[in-house]
């Protein structure tokens, strides 16, 4: 294959444009000498006779002309190449990789994008949805640069991996079934429904948070059924079949046959945070995917106080 050397098609395109040695050599702080020797050195890279004498002047061949005709085509990719790496180093181009938990996906990343498709058209954010463990994972192998998920499973602060970075406290309410005795009670507080049947996931964070909560107030809830998503939850909810508690986050799931009690005298709540590894987060991308993120979560808590 040809060997093209970027510098003396420089040279080259120069001396067309500006007709004599001396003039090229001017123009690039070059000496008269150097820019021939640069001129020969690629007319034998290439194989073809770059210059003929014209007089006491030098004029480009046709093989000249024809090989900066596609250089030209090479000049303009750089040209837009070097103008992308700009943006790139401004953190207004480039690609950050997003894993997050099911509820912070609609809450808080969707409009964190939407946000950074006005403000930085060029920087394309690809979501995942992964659940704590699976996200940490995920982050740690390089597979993605920033994990959302929850503070109970987020890596420790001490973790030399990692930086956390926190974001919200997301309000925990019970979902009752529209007809309960308590539905309308006053004052309602987590014990009230020490002896109700309950709904949550068989393991992971769920389950765990919902116990925890429950412990906090002071019983062990009873796991009538259990399940996953927020649909099938609140589903057997609106059925009569137990109560749950549910995030606030997960407001876009709430149905017509299902109370939400604010439990404001005991109000539990899960921690939610971000993760990158260790130093990600100076870069300029990075950076303003999570600044937009916190954007999206004050402006949550600001929706949750009003």
């Amino acid at each position: 294959m040809t060997e093209w050397d970027i510098k003396k098609l420089q040279i080259l395109r120069t001396l067309r444009d500006r007709g004599t040695v001396t003039a090229t050599a001017e123009t690039l702080l070059m000496t008269p000498s150097a820019v021939s020797q640069q001129l020969t050195n690629l007319a034998k890279q290439l194989g073809v006779p770059l210059l003929e004498a014209q007089g006491r002047r030098v004029r480009l061949t046709d093989a000249a002309h024809l090989v900066l005709r596609h250089a030209e085509v090479v000049f303009a990719q750089l040209e837009r190449a070097d103008a992308e790496l700009d943006g790139y180093l401004r953190g207004e181009v480039g690609q950050v990789r997003v894993a997050a938990f099911s509820t912070a996906v609609p809450a808080l990343v969707v409009p964190a994008v939407q946000q950074l498709r006005t403000a930085h058209p060029g920087l394309d954010v690809r979501i995942r949805e992964a659940e704590a463990s699976e996200a940490y994972e995920l982050l740690g192998a390089g597979e993605v640069d920033l994990a959302l998920s929850l503070a109970a499973h987020a890596p420790s602060v001490r973790d030399p991996k990692f930086s956390r970075v926190p974001f919200l406290a997301d309000p925990l309410d019970v979902a009752l079934p529209a007809g309960h005795p308590l539905a309308d009670a006053p004052g309602l507080r987590l014990a009230d429904l020490s002896a109700e049947p309950w709904i949550f996931g068989g393991s992971g964070p769920w389950s765990e948070i919902t116990t925890a909560a429950c412990e906090a107030a002071g019983f062990v809830p009873e796991q009538a059924h259990s399940a996953a998503g927020w649909t099938a939850i609140l589903a057997m909810v609106e059925a009569g079949m137990g109560v749950a508690l549910v995030p606030r986050m997960a407001s876009a799931e709430r149905r017509a046959g299902v109370v939400m009690r604010v439990l404001s005298a005991d109000q539990p709540r899960r921690h939610v945070v971000a993760a990158v590894r260790r130093g990600a987060e100076e870069g300029i991308a990075v950076a303003r995917v999570l600044g937009a993120l916190r954007q999206a979560a004050a402006q949550r808590e600001t929706v949750q106080q009003n």
